[in-house]
C-alpha cells in the first residue's frame, strides 16, 4: 500500500472527495485521460501505426494497462529499473530506448528478458552487443534495435555504415534478434510552431531514410522503424517513414506541450489531464497567498506551473514546500487550487500515487510504479 492509498484509500466512490484530499495531490482526471488514450489509438490505427507509448512519462503499471487494452503493442521504458518494475506487474511488451552497457545492467537485462515476454532494447556500439550475446546464451533471444542518432549527440550510431556495422553484428550472435533500428528526434518535438516543427522532422527524416537505404542495400532492412513522440506524431504519420510510435506525453498534456501546435490544427487534439491540486495555508499578505505545493511539488526546469482552477493568478515558487499566488481574485484561506504540471514526467517521478479523479469525485488510486527507477 502506498502512502497515498492509505491516506485516501477511504475516500474511493464518495461524492465529493476530491476537495477532501490532503495536498498537495497528484490528480489525474480520468474522463479526459480516458479519450486522450482512446484519440491516440484511433490515430494510430487510421494511420497503420503500431504504438508503443513511453512509460517514462506515467511509470504506472495502471495506466500501461490501460494503454495495452486500447490497442498499444507494448511500453517503452527509458530505464532498465522502470522495466522491471513494470514487468513484475506482469507487463509484457517492453522496450528499452536507452543503450545498456555495464556489466551488472547486461546482468539484470539478461535476467529480465529470462522473465517477461517480448523484451527488446536498443545499443550504439557493438562491445555491448557482444556482452549481452554472452548473457543472453542459453535463454530465448534477445530482440535488439540498433539506435541511430538524429543529430543530438545524446546517444546512437553517427552514421549509416555504422548502422549497417551493428545490425550485422546483432545477425551474428544466435542468442540476439535483429528487431530493427529506433530513431527518436527528442529535441525537435516541442518546436512551437507547427510549419517548424514539420520542417524540422522532415529534414531529421530524410537523414534517417539514408540509413534505412544503407541497411537495405546490405540485405538489412529493419522489420521495426520506431521513435516518434507526442510532439512529432502526426508528422510522423504523414511522412510514413516509422512503422512504430513511442509517445509519451499525450495522456497528460503538460504546459510544454500545450504550448504547441501539436497537428496544425491550432486546436489541441488532446486534453489536460495531470494536473496538482493544492490548497491556500497562508493569505496575510494583500494581493498574494501561498499554497502548500513548492519547488518539491513540481518539476522547475521548465519554469511555473500555469493556475488552472480556483483563482485568476500566477504562480511563483517560494520554496521547497510553498508557492505564492499573485493576483486580484484570490482563493480564501483553506481554498482549494489546481495547477497544470510544467514537464509531466519529473513532476510525476515526485509522487508515489495518481489521485484518479471523475469531476470532483475520488475513483481511484493508482501507484506510481516504478517512482525513483533511475538505474
Amino acid at each position: 500500500m502506498t502512502y497515498s492509498e492509505g491516506l485516501h484509500g477511504a475516500l474511493i466512490g464518495q461524492p465529493g472527495s476530491r476537495d477532501r484530499l490532503n495536498t498537495p495531490a497528484l490528480i489525474l482526471d480520468r474522463d479526459a485521460f480516458d479519450r486522450n488514450v482512446d484519440r491516440m489509438a484511433r490515430f494510430a490505427r487510421t494511420h497503420g501505426l503500431a504504438l508503443r507509448p513511453h512509460a517514462k512519462s506515467h511509470k504506472s503499471a495502471d495506466i500501461a494497462r490501460a494503454q495495452l487494452a486500447a490497442g498499444a503493442v507494448g511500453l517503452c521504458c527509458a530505464k532498465l529499473g522502470e522495466a522491471e518494475a513494470l514487468a513484475d506487474e506482469r507487463i509484457d511488451g517492453l522496450h528499452l530506448t536507452s543503450p545498456v552497457v555495464t556489466a551488472p545492467a547486461i546482468a539484470r537485462l539478461a535476467a529480465l528478458a529470462r522473465r517477461t515476454a517480448s523484451l527488446s532494447v536498443v545499443a550504439d556500439h557493438p562491445d555491448p552487443v557482444d556482452a549481452l550475446a554472452v548473457a543472453a546464451a542459453g535463454g530465448a533471444p534477445v530482440t535488439v534495435l540498433v539506435d541511430i542518432d538524429p543529430g543530438i549527440h545524446r546517444t546512437g550510431v553517427a552514421s549509416p555504415e555504422a548502422a549497417v556495422a551493428l545490425a550485422q553484428r546483432i545477425v551474428d550472435r544466435p542468442s540476439l534478434r535483429y528487431g530493427g533500428v529506433q530513431f527518436y528526434c527528442g529535441a525537435q518535438q516541442h518546436v512551437v510552431g507547427f510549419a517548424d516543427r514539420r520542417a524540422a522532422i522532415a529534414e531529421r527524416t530524410a537523414y534517417l531514410t539514408t540509413c534505412l537505404d544503407a541497411l537495405a542495400a546490405a540485405g538489412l532492412s529493419p522489420p521495426v522503424v520506431t521513435g516518434g513522440g507526442t510532439g512529432s506524431h502526426a508528422i510522423d504519420a504523414e511522412l510514413g517513414v516509422l512503422t512504430e510510435l513511442q509517445v509519451g506525453s499525450y495522456i497528460f498534456m503538460d504546459r510544454e506541450y500545450a504550448d504547441c501546435d501539436l497537428d496544425g490544427s491550432g486546436t489541441p487534439p488532446f486534453e489536460t489531464a495531470l494536473m496538482v491540486d493544492a490548497r491556500v495555508i497562508s493569505a496575510n499578505a494583500a494581493g498574494m497567498v501561498t499554497i502548500d505545493a513548492g519547488l518539491k511539488a513540481f518539476a522547475t526546469e521548465a519554469g511555473a506551473p500555469p493556475v488552472i482552477a480556483g483563482a485568476e493568478a500566477r504562480y511563483r515558487f517560494m520554496g521547497d514546500e510553498q508557492g505564492a499566488l499573485i493576483g486580484t481574485e484570490l482563493p480564501e484561506l483553506g481554498g482549494r487550487v489546481t495547477l497544470a504540471t510544467p514537464h509531466c514526467d519529473p513532476t510525476v517521478n515526485l509522487y508515489d500515487a495518481y489521485h484518479v479523479v471523475s469531476r470532483d469525485t475520488l475513483v481511484a488510486i493508482w501507484s506510481v510504479t516504478a517512482r525513483g527507477r533511475s538505474a
